[in-house]
């Protein structure tokens, strides 16, 4: 892969091709996963977490590498240790529904990222991922003292989370919800993707929020808090709806959402959209399983 294709792939949020990521593709695609040694701007104490020897360990229980990112930078030299994300699945854990558990992993070693791990879901109907929110556990690792054993230790503590995530799944499926709540949770998530359109009236967004509620397949066209969550999810990560805005002249033009492609900011609204839907189900009466 040519230096100007990896760029366009990264821009487009990541590499993913429907198949497992072999070592060849990710070193093309994320190069900062190899990375055995810290950024020279860290000090001795600065400890490095390899990611690759993470990966390795986690295929030995299973798991596979199906999407990769790295963050972008315009230091000389950086790129080969800059932020990274990994989304790795368990073809055993995977339900009849075409759902499987995901664990996401973050890492650097140029200082921008502690090593993180976070459980997450995956729906293959639309190709979307979710990650969980705070009520599951997610491990993260400073880069300093005895870090490599704390990693590998937390990566066993996310793998315990398994069965609860998919349980938790299988709660909000179980959950319906009327058009004025569905109604809300769009105007919430709306929110969040457009903090600045609440703060600053001359800043529209440029969708209402009911176009969250669009559905991009038919399969979709359901109102069971599971479906509801990732329509949401999926149109607020994705982008791409339709809008127009009203420029300071008066005049509207038509613009189409953006995707959200930098890593902190995708894993900051999947978590929280998660959090959100675990929040509509207590609403609704539901008590979920701690």
């Amino acid at each position: 892969m040519s230096y100007n294709r990896y760029m366009r792939a990264m821009s487009n949020g990541g590499l993913v091709t429907g198949q497992a990521l072999s070592d060849e593709q990710l070193r093309e695609a994320v190069p900062s996963i190899f990375a055995n040694q810290a950024h020279e701007s860290r000090s001795d104490r600065f400890v490095v977490v390899p990611t690759i020897d993470i990966l390795t360990g986690l295929r030995r229980e299973g798991f596979d590498p199906f999407f990769a990112q790295q963050a972008n930078t315009r230091v000389a030299g950086k790129a080969a240790f800059t932020k990274h994300m990994l989304r790795l699945r368990h073809r055993s854990i995977t339900n009849a529904e075409g759902e499987a558990f995901e664990i996401i992993l973050v890492n650097a070693n140029d200082g921008t990222s502690s090593y993180q791990m976070v459980p997450g879901f995956f729906r293959f109907v639309c190709a979307n991922g979710l990650m969980v929110g705070d009520s599951f556990n997610a491990v993260k690792v400073r880069h300093s003292g005895n870090a490599i054993y704390e990693v590998i230790e937390g990566a066993y503590t996310v793998l315990e989370d398994a069965p609860k995530v998919a349980a938790q799944v299988q709660v909000f499926k179980s959950v319906q919800l009327d058009e004025g709540e569905r109604r809300v949770f769009a105007e919430v998530v709306h929110a969040l993707r457009f903090p600045e359109a609440q703060a600053d009236d001359t800043k529209p967004a440029p969708i209402e929020p009911a176009a969250l509620l669009s559905t991009r397949r038919h399969a979709d066209r359901a109102s069971d808090l599971w479906t509801v969550g990732n329509v949401l999810q999926e149109n607020v990560i994705k982008g791409g709806l339709r809008g127009r805005i009203k420029s300071a002249d008066g005049r509207i033009r038509q613009q189409r959402t953006r995707a959200v492609k930098g890593i902190d900011q995708s894993k900051a609204l999947n978590r929280a959209i998660w959090s959100l839907t675990e929040k509509m189900a207590e609403l609704k009466g539901v008590t979920l399983a701690a």
